[in-house]
């Protein structure tokens, strides 16, 4: 793989990986650190009237802090609902008393879930050996905002009826690396993100996202979904969807029924062959689009099939393109390595006009700034005309 650098007068900046960058767009929340650490003082009894002064200042300093973080945690939860929850927390579980909302039960090789205290609003119950989703254990955890429960052992017949819908606060529901056949159902109604990655899901129950408008994040990658279960119907409701992960299953066609909010669309290592002529139109703010690892040919999809004013971030690594397809002018970012792509044609793949490029350039011009052409039959130099179209690239690979 070799890096090439444009012309002397075109400005690049050194790219040092392989990775893809992604840029704008949408921003879903990823795993907080709920717990901050603590201030800490060190007072050092040394004489000296500066030496004195300096520890009296950082005394003051960290008990302003302290207090400070005592008045924040008294607005978000009373003492005497401070103190009952610190006495509840679970023997198997810890409770920081600097972070009393939280409740960590995480790495104990635990197999049930133990009752956890009524004021809790994070749970953490990754790797451990639970089978059970059980009601009984979060009957008084109705504040729940957050239940990580990854890597265990539960499966479909293991939660409990209503379990999950007694979770009235839930926000993010994390249930990667289980043994799901199925996405469980009835699911909490304020859900925002839910994660099932890598369980051994092949069925997505009708209605099971009825009344889910919340939701903006579905994590589904490496299931075992094929095209039957990923139907309009089965994913009716979903009416805010932001991103969905449908990676590493068994599709051989484009989702259908997707919500027009969908910015992000992962479709990687699928066995995708042809995308349908208007897929798109119904998905005006498509921004980061990943179909690595399929097996399409430009005679699956017409060749300004991705000519989306909204898309940011094209990858189609890994098939059998062997022509670059239409690059419109938004997109920032494309990768096209490790097809069977001859040669690049800067003329034809520029989506301005070459009469058009300075009256267009500074307000409606190409914005491609990364190319990846890598593991095909293109040989060095880069097309001069490519270099003209596309005057931000930062960096080409071939």
């Amino acid at each position: 793989m070799e890096q090439l650098k444009p012309e002397r007068g075109w400005e690049r900046a050194v790219w040092t990986g392989s990775r893809s960058l992604k840029k704008g767009g949408p921003v879903l929340a990823q795993h907080p650190d709920p717990a901050p650490p603590p201030a800490r003082a060190q007072l050092n009894s040394q004489s000296g009237g500066t030496r004195l002064s300096f520890n009296m200042e950082m005394f003051f300093t960290t008990l302003a802090v302290l207090l400070l973080a005592v008045s924040v945690s008294s607005q978000e939860m009373p003492y005497e609902h401070m103190l009952s929850q610190l006495q509840a927390c679970p023997k198997e579980c810890r409770c920081p008393p600097n972070f009393p909302n939280a409740v960590y039960c995480d790495n104990r090789s635990l197999k049930r879930i133990p009752e956890i205290p009524p004021f809790t609003w994070y749970l953490y119950l990754q790797n451990n050996l639970i089978e059970v989703l059980s009601t009984d254990a979060l009957r008084n955890a109705t504040q729940l905002k957050w239940i990580n429960l990854n890597r265990n052992k539960i499966s479909n017949e293991g939660v409990e009826e209503d379990a999950l819908k007694a979770m009235t606060s839930l926000v993010h529901l994390y249930m990667d690396d289980n043994l799901l056949t199925s996405v469980p159902s009835p699911l909490p109604p304020k859900l925002e993100q839910l994660r099932l990655s890598r369980n051994k899901i092949s069925k997505i129950p009708a209605g099971v996202f009825s009344g889910m408008n919340r939701l903006t994040l579905l994590d589904l990658q490496g299931n075992k979904l094929q095209d039957d279960a990923v139907t309009e119907v089965s994913l009716k409701g979903l009416s805010n969807l932001v991103q969905i992960n449908l990676a590493k299953n068994q599709l051989n066609n484009m989702p259908p029924g997707l919500p027009p909010t969908t910015a992000q669309l992962y479709l990687d290592g699928n066995n995708i062959e042809k995308i349908p002529d208007e897929y798109f139109k119904g998905l005006p703010k498509i921004a980061f689009l990943r179909l690595n690892r399929n097996k399409l040919a430009n005679g699956g999809f017409q060749r300004n099939v991705f000519n989306i004013s909204s898309m940011l971030d094209l990858q189609l690594s890994y098939n059998q393109i062997t022509e670059v397809p239409f690059i419109p002018s938004s997109l920032e970012h494309l990768h096209l390595d490790h097809n069977n792509i001859k040669s690049v044609n800067g003329s034809e793949v520029c989506p301005v006009s070459s009469a058009m490029l300075d009256d267009y350039f500074e307000e409606r011009g190409p914005r491609l700034r990364y190319l990846r052409l890598d593991g095909n039959e293109i040989k060095p130099p880069i097309s001069r005309e490519l270099m003209v179209c596309f005057r931000l690239l930062r960096a080409v690979v071939i």
